[in-house]
């Protein structure tokens, strides 16, 4: 059986296609997306941490949006923190649980020594489980 995947980057999130990936992928049979890593614009960048982590969660609220899903929906999130420390957590499970509004998805915290750009403090990547 040859594996259908369908790739979707919807014009709320940036146009990754000339760096050669999707914003999401979703695969079937089994209905899953798959949504790329989403770091914070320039403009929170410069705010600081807590700017990023609340950038990064508008990106994952407008993924959802755009799959016609809810953080109810989320099967597996995984955020990549620079400098992970527990002041660090702190803000990002504050934030991913009003993210989630009551949810509670599986939840993954990596620490990492950089990410893919200069500044970027904070990555999330999610799992999400589509209708039928």
């Amino acid at each position: 059986m040859t594996a259908k995947i369908t790739r979707l980057t919807p014009n709320s999130l940036p146009d990754t296609s000339a760096v050669g990936y999707a914003q999401i992928s979703i695969a079937h049979p089994g209905r899953m997306a798959f949504v790329s890593g989403q770091v914070a614009g320039a403009e929170a960048v410069a705010k600081g941490f807590e700017a990023q982590v609340a950038d990064v969660m508008l990106k994952a609220h407008a993924a959802l949006f755009a799959l016609e899903t809810t953080p109810e929906d989320i099967v597996l999130a995984r955020v990549y923190v620079v400098g992970l420390d527990e002041v660090r957590l702190g803000i990002c499970v504050a934030q991913f649980n009003a993210f989630c509004n009551g949810a509670t998805p599986s939840l993954t915290g990596v620490g990492v020594a950089a990410l893919a750009g200069p500044g970027l403090l904070v990555e999330m990547e999610l799992q999400v489980l589509l209708g039928d």
